[in-house]
């Protein structure tokens, strides 16, 4: 996972500034406004589906109420994930990646996070692996050539990743002191540090230590039209915005196009 230049934009869960979140909408319209990738969070059903949702339980997203871990793919489906007057269906990850490989325009990387803690531990990681396996994602030809990153802010799920899928990217998110130290990133062989946009404001030496390290950074959630500019500014590689196409826009303008 490298980038040159400016910021590579990756829609964070789609362009979800002007859609709902986790929604096909959310991600037809990032990918029509430029993005160069789409984030994603996943997570386990009861019965073993991998389904785009950050919370733990539906009640923020959803028409309806209750954990994610304890709702089979079914009853997960019932619910309306939209915005009033804008109905929308639940998001599995296998449908998110066949809209990105079907997106013939350019091509797209999809960045997935798995969430941690959760009940089914590192059944996800194996279960993510294997969906990947059944598009031929699994195994890159080469970490830069990858459709696929892989984060999380667990240090044992990124590793878990690298062990048994060695040429996908990573991303170790997280804040941490000893994030900060990279121990953590080297420890589990990350190929990138996703820190948030606060902590690249207060630590902008992030960027370059990185890279010495042969990591790129992936900055998150970068919407403020000042805190793009401060990652291209600093090298950031991929920065995950709510708002794609106007991050685009900004960028472009920055090098006068």
């Amino acid at each position: 996972m490298t980038a040159a230049g400016e910021p590579r934009v990756v829609a964070h869960r789609g362009a979800s500034a002007a859609r709902a979140e986790h929604t096909l909408a959310a991600y037809e319209l990032a990918l029509q406004e430029g993005a160069d990738g789409l984030e994603c969070d996943v997570r386990l059903t009861r019965d073993g589906h991998l389904v785009c949702i950050h919370d733990r339980t539906v009640d923020r997203t959803s028409t309806g109420s209750g954990l994610v871990s304890e709702m089979t793919l079914a009853q997960l489906g019932e619910l309306d994930y939209g915005t009033p007057g804008e109905p929308a269906c639940l998001l599995t990850l296998r449908q998110l990646i066949e809209l990105t490989l079907d997106w013939t325009s350019r091509p797209v990387k999809l960045f997935v996070e798995t969430k941690h803690p959760v009940r089914y531990g590192g059944l996800v990681e194996a279960k993510l692996l294997a969906e990947l396996a059944r598009f031929r994602l699994a195994t890159p030809a080469s970490a830069d050539f990858s459709r696929v990153v892989v984060m999380s802010f667990s240090a044992a799920a990124v590793w878990r990743v690298r062990r048994s899928a060695p040429l996908l990217p990573t991303v170790l998110l997280g804040d941490t002191s000893r994030y900060l130290g990279g121990s953590a990133a080297t420890t589990v062989g990350a190929t990138a540090i996703g820190p948030s946009i606060l902590t690249l404001r207060q630590h902008p030496e992030l960027v370059d230590k990185a890279a010495a390290a042969g990591r790129a950074t992936y900055c998150w959630t970068v919407d403020d039209p000042a805190d793009v500019e401060l990652c291209r500014d600093l090298g950031v590689g991929w920065v995950a915005t709510n708002h794609p196409g106007r991050t685009k826009l900004l960028l472009g303008a920055s090098r006068g196009v």
